[in-house]
């Protein structure tokens, strides 16, 4: 008799000998390769956003035009009649006009600024040279700090200080430079508390200036008190009894403001004005302006905002969920079923 045949391992016979079955392959979807993938995409882009992005996009404009207008009641020294006209309306006129040739030339801002200065009779005119005063500049800054740069014609060249047509972005709670163009120097203004104006934070900042010389001016002498001497070079004074700026603390854009000018004339070396050239007390944003102003603020501030935090929140959320149920799904993978194969 032929000896039976031993079962195999299984209990089946006709199996000894047969090499065992291979373990499955441990295989990842495709739908967790991406979950995985996208997760930590988004965990590397949340520090790209706000390292690499966010101080990209906070930059000073180039393409900027601008005319924001100040109004109140005040006096002015009548040439005509060679006297003050007391309570008078006081407009105040500026447009700023971007140079973006230059800019793109010199990687700077380059801000042409006219100023004009109206009364009810040089107001309906519409004519800058036939303004009661017209002052024009062309400002040079830096687009990321603000600061001044000394580059593109600007003018006037010894421009200084941390702030004039708009604040560095990421307003601090401190004192700032402000550049006064009448003054031709920087005023300090200080932190004064924080406000809010249609739905934006503003920080408040205020100064003064203190009576100061700043030129002469050729006028008769009778209007300084010198009747006997034809004509003199009568000693021009400035002063400023109140600056108030309202700055959106993102982007550094000035919202509101009020200035109270003054600006007189002296006999040489006299102590006291003899006449009052301009004088203004809360000559401030026409409503129009202010609205304007906080619109583009909220428009700019709601671009950072997004940029610098919104989105770097939502990408670490969402590439951190994503990436662990990714991972997990890849760790567990999916068993590929084998099976045997005669040798």
């Amino acid at each position: 008799m032929r000896p039976s045949t031993p079962p195999g391992p299984a209990g089946h016979p006709g199996s000894a000998g047969r090499p065992a079955p291979a373990p499955a392959a441990r295989t990842a979807s495709p739908w967790s390769l991406a979950l995985l993938g996208t997760g930590v995409f988004l965990l590397v882009l949340a520090p790209l956003l706000v390292w690499y992005v966010t101080p990209r996009a906070a930059v000073t404009p180039v393409d900027v035009d601008v005319t924001t207008v100040f109004a109140g009641t005040g006096s002015y020294f009548d040439t005509g009649s060679l006297t003050t006209r007391e309570r008078q309306r006081i407009t105040v006129t500026r447009h700023v006009l971007g140079d973006v040739a230059a800019a793109e030339r010199s990687g700077r801002a380059v801000w042409d600024v006219s100023t004009t200065v109206d009364t009810p009779q040089t107001l309906p005119l519409n004519d800058p040279r036939r303004a009661f005063q017209w002052t024009t500049g062309r400002w040079v800054t830096d687009r990321r700090s603000n600061a001044p740069v000394h580059c593109c014609g600007e003018s006037p060249g010894r421009f200084d200080g941390d702030a004039y047509l708009k604040f560095p972005f990421d307003v601090a709670k401190r004192t700032y430079r402000w550049w006064d163009d009448t003054l031709g120097a920087a005023v300090p203004l200080r932190f004064a508390g924080t406000t809010r104006l249609s739905g934006i934070t503003g920080y408040r900042f205020t100064g003064t200036v203190p009576a100061t010389r700043t030129g002469t001016r050729q006028v008769p002498g009778r209007l300084v008190g010198r009747p006997e001497q034809g004509q003199i070079q009568a000693e021009e004074w400035y002063a400023n009894t109140g600056i108030s700026l309202v700055v959106e603390e993102r982007t550094g854009r000035i919202v509101d403001a009020s200035i109270s000018p003054l600006k007189t004339l002296r006999a040489p070396g006299a102590r006291r004005d003899a006449v009052v050239l301009l004088r203004a007390r809360n000559l401030a944003f026409t409503p129009a302006t202010r609205r304007a102003q906080v619109t583009l603020a909220r428009a700019e501030s709601g671009k950072l905002t997004l940029v610098g935090r919104t989105l770097p929140v939502v990408a670490a959320a969402g590439g951190g969920a994503l990436a662990l149920a990714g991972g997990v799904l890849v760790a567990r993978g999916g068993r590929r079923g084998g099976r045997f194969s005669p040798v």
